[in-house]
């Protein structure tokens, strides 16, 4: 071998910090190959620098297109130095051998993000660079890939303290780079999925770019370890203003509060969430009063819960919450005030500003047999007016019904909801016996169960859960219907004089 100069090959769109690591290479005696954008900041840096075409005796083409596409360049990174085929076809050809690339892509996410059009999207899909990082990556015993400006430091201070990046740290960055090619191209593949059109809801193979936003202190418990991961292409939903760091069991209630909020969308409302399933919901004339009518239904269960609401929090409701213990309160925004409240009587009371409508309706669920994908969406409100009634018509309880609907929607099935006066008095979820989950409704809510509205997530299999509304007093009953003795709880329900509107469509949520 004949060419033994140490050399790094520096092409960049993100240049923070590369001024500081091109020097230290510099000092190192290391020479730098660059292409001619980074080459022209470099050189105005004071930093010798090669150009690309240097190297490859061709210059850049078809407008930019191909720069690094070249044997020169990429045999200059994929040979294997103990490899002596490889060896006699660098001394052949005079490829010129290449021990560090440093690299990072077009920003095709910050594109995207500014809604470009498609042909600024296609323009902005890096070539050269995934095919610079993919070949260090790949012949990573003898290439150190560098594709991350925090990494710079580390590199060079072993460059200065050993003379060479360590094995370890080659395997570290190779993995890294090939999460950095991988990701880009899944959110190329989302983004023009999009602008494309593509209506395959489905698709035989389905890439998800994820970025980790925040480390939790633990998981569902203190021996687990956990992380909060993002879409990188859309803003982050929520604005954190106030108490401690989120936890794992933070963000699974949270969630079921905004579910709350966007089923509660048209109203002033507010839910209560404990274990990712809600212990109250109601609407009202005011915050206040509508966060009345949800503790109400199961003050109990609410400490310690997480709440949400529909409208901006204002000092009046933030007064009264912050009488009690809970873990988040969710809303579209705080007034200012009603911050102040929540900093002076609650400094540890966590405050997210959610927007709904970045609410995604698909949802992803890892299984020990697999990946579970489905659209996440309800099925249009019952209809009161052509919808399927058995026995009197009850439009006058509409609201309630809506709101007990909704209630049994958000539980986790098996669900029985009851509400009186626009809120729930009672909300049975996960049971494993649609007649216990209607026992224990009614037990909870007692004297206030006379005169109630009550939904189901699901058909009744039995006439038992019809027998036990009637003799509890329910005034109307929602189901979806379906089940094989659909005509036996219709009889039920006649002969006990319970009016029943079939929804004929169930909401379970597992």
């Amino acid at each position: 071998m004949k060419d033994h100069i140490k050399r790094a090959l520096i092409s960049v769109f993100d240049k923070r910090g590369i001024e500081k690591l091109a020097k230290s290479l510099h000092e190192l005696e290391y020479e730098i190959v660059s292409s001619s954008g980074t080459a022209q900041y470099l050189k105005g840096q004071g930093i010798p620098v090669k150009e690309i075409a240097d190297l490859s005796g061709y210059p850049h083409i078809l407008g930019g297109r191909v720069k690094t596409l070249h044997p020169s360049v990429l045999g200059g990174i994929l040979a294997r130095r103990d490899f002596q085929m490889d060896l006699a076809d660098v001394e052949k050809w005079g490829i010129p051998l290449i021990d560090i690339v440093v690299c990072n892509l077009y920003p095709f996410e910050e594109v995207a993000k500014k809604k470009a059009g498609l042909g600024d999207l296609i323009e902005n899909i890096d070539i050269g660079g995934v095919t610079l990082i993919r070949a260090a990556a790949k012949n990573y015993r003898y290439v150190t890939i560098v594709t991350d400006p925090d990494d710079y430091e580390g590199i060079t201070e072993e460059l200065k303290t050993l003379g060479n990046v360590t094995i370890e740290t080659r395997q570290r960055l190779a993995l890294k780079a090939f999460a950095r090619t991988a990701t880009y191209d899944s959110i190329i593949h989302s983004v023009l999925k999009d602008a494309m059109a593509e209506e395959e809801v489905f698709p035989r193979a389905f890439p998800i770019a994820l970025i980790k936003s925040m480390d939790m202190k633990y998981g569902e418990n203190p021996h687990q370890a956990a992380a909060l991961y993002e879409d990188p292409i859309k803003e982050t939903p929520f604005k954190q203003l106030g108490g401690g760091a989120l936890s794992y069991n933070n963000i699974l209630d949270a969630d079921g509060a905004v579910k709350g909020i966007k089923l509660l969308s048209d109203s002033i409302g507010c839910v209560i969430i404990k274990h990712t399933t809600p212990c109250g919901m109601a609407i009202g004339e005011s915050l206040i009063s509508a966060y009345r009518g949800a503790l109400a239904s199961d003050p109990v269960s609410a400490y310690g819960g997480i709440i949400g609401f529909t409208r901006e929090m204002d000092e009046e409701a933030a007064l009264e919450v912050a009488t009690k213990f809970y873990e988040i309160i969710v809303a579209p925004s705080f007034a200012p005030k009603a911050l102040e409240v929540f900093r002076q009587k609650r400094p540890n009371l966590r405050l997210l500003a959610f927007d709904v409508s970045n609410i995604d309706d698909f949802r992803i669920a890892k299984t020990a047999f697999g990946f579970l994908a489905q659209e996440d969406t309800l099925p249009p409100e019952p209809d009161f007016d052509g919808g399927e009634w058995i026995g009197e018509r009850r439009s006058d309880l509409k609201l309630d019904a809506l709101v007990a609907w909704k209630a049994a929607a958000l539980a986790k099935s098996n669900a029985i909801a009851l509400t009186k006066d626009g809120a729930t008095i009672a909300i049975a979820s996960g049971f494993t016996s649609r007649v216990d989950a209607v026992k224990w409704a009614i037990e909870h809510a007692g004297e206030k169960v006379r005169g109630s509205v009550m939904a189901s997530d699901g058909f009744f299999p039995f006439s038992d859960s019809v027998e036990a509304a009637a003799k509890a007093g329910i005034a109307l009953i929602l189901q979806p219907g379906g089940s094989k003795r659909d005509e036996e709880v219709k009889k039920a329900c006649i002969e006990l004089g319970v009016p029943m509107l079939l929804t004929k469509a169930r909401t379970f949520r597992h």
